[in-house]
């Protein structure tokens, strides 16, 4: 039985791919910290003899017993309100978190697959974002902790790729949703829908003129999933190119929870807020014949229970 060391296996994203590796019939071993993950997302794979965890710091040196085959770093803060809080936190498990676990897959033998973001494009001036942009980032923003430890996380990736020959495949993410997502994260989609069940105001920074492109979380991990087994090295987009503005996405979520109570509710815009996102994914296509399958109604129909559950426990 092969094995795959998945970090932040707690969270939103590695609960989901641990899932889907024990489908494929892979013995997973899940580390996280829990700053930002839950034990509840892997409560229903504790039981399993496929599955072991560990609750480790991957910023501190990292030991796994026996053989390994592949090792998913998803191990970070992923929203605004947990690095901007985490920053020291979120630079050393992109920066030191990362080298402890490539020190690791240079050891074993085994590929590494890193989970990069469409933040590394920061507030882009190119549209739709291809992977051959090199980006517009502020280092000394707020939110440069996490813009620039997932750019120097690339770099040390290739560094040990083309250097020490390590199989390595870098993803960069897009914006992502679906079950398991925290309530509390920040994140437009779970403050749009917690806010929408509890018929409060639906927080909508500057005019909402901004847009974002939202990929059902199934989706992602078949391009995760078919990226590990490609060999492909370079960076690939995954996500979806279905772009919306905020204010329009905050419209459709209140159709979709039906409270009449929620309302638009207008802030000043963040700091390096980005005004566009659009992955083109035609590498991803063309490489891995990957493409959303999920539309948004569909994706949001099939996460908005999972919201209306965990806030039936606080409301």
């Amino acid at each position: 039985m092969k094995k795959v060391l998945i970090t932040g296996a707690a969270g939103f994203l590695g609960s989901h791919l641990s899932d889907r590796f024990i489908a494929e019939g892979f013995h997973v071993i899940g580390m996280d910290n829990l700053i930002t993950g839950s034990m509840d997302n892997i409560a229903h794979l504790m039981p399993r003899e496929d599955f072991t965890f560990y609750h480790h710091d991957v910023s501190k040196f990292v030991h796994v017993p026996g053989e390994l085959d592949y090792i998913l770093h998803f191990a970070s803060p992923a929203s605004p309100i947990d690095y901007l809080k985490m920053p020291i936190q979120t630079l050393k498990v992109g920066s030191l978190g990362t080298h402890n676990l490539l020190g690791l897959a240079k050891a074993k033998n085994a590929r590494m697959l890193i989970a990069s973001t469409s933040e590394v494009y920061g507030d882009p001036l190119v549209h739709p974002q291809h992977e051959e942009y090199w980006g517009n980032v502020n280092p000394v923003g707020p939110r440069g902790v996490y813009d620039e430890a997932k750019r120097f996380q690339e770099a040390m990736t290739m560094a040990y790729h083309t250097y020490h020959g390590l199989e390595t495949r870098i993803v960069r993410i897009f914006n992502t949703y679906g079950p398991r997502m925290r309530i509390d994260d920040g994140r437009v989609l779970p403050a749009f829908i917690s806010q929408a069940i509890r018929g409060e105001g639906l927080t909508i920074f500057g005019d909402g003129s901004q847009t974002r492109s939202f990929c059902y979380v199934d989706d992602l991990v078949e391009g995760i999933y078919r990226l590990l087994m490609s060999d492909y090295a370079q960076p690939v987009n995954i996500g979806n190119s279905d772009e919306i503005t905020i204010k329009a996405f905050a419209e459709e979520i209140m159709e979709l929870v039906g409270n009449s109570n929620a309302f638009l509710d207008q802030r000043p815009l963040p700091v390096d807020d980005p005004k566009r996102r659009r992955p083109d994914t035609s590498l991803a296509k063309k490489i891995l014949d990957w493409e959303p399958k999920t539309d948004r109604k569909t994706g949001l129909k099939n996460t908005l229970p999972y919201f209306q559950q965990k806030l039936s426990s606080v409301i």
